[in-house]
């Protein structure tokens, strides 16, 4: 399994402060990205799955979402988010 307690709990104290402040939104938009890497991988190996890039494409919108709320109360760490997950060109 691609995503493990120890990974998980890795990207939620990177980026949410700590291991159980699960719920916060700079945490939650970094486990997004995540498992977003790791279905675009696979989607490249198999192309015809076709419930994997219905999956991906509601990730992609629910981060997608988080990011304009980010953008929206503060918009430095939105910048500084950006930036460290390296989402924009």
């Amino acid at each position: 399994m691609y995503l493990t307690k120890e990974v998980k709990a890795g990207i939620f104290k990177k980026h949410g402060g700590s291991e159980g402040n699960t719920g916060s939104t700079e945490g939650q938009i970094a486990l997004f990205t995540h498992r977003i890497n790791h279905l675009t991988t696979h989607l490249k190996r198999n192309h015809k799955d076709f419930n994997t890039e219905r999956s991906l494409v509601r990730l992609v919108g629910k981060r997608r979402s988080l990011l304009d709320y980010l953008k929206k109360k503060d918009i430095e760490k939105y910048r500084a988010l950006i930036k460290e997950l390296g989402i924009r060109k």
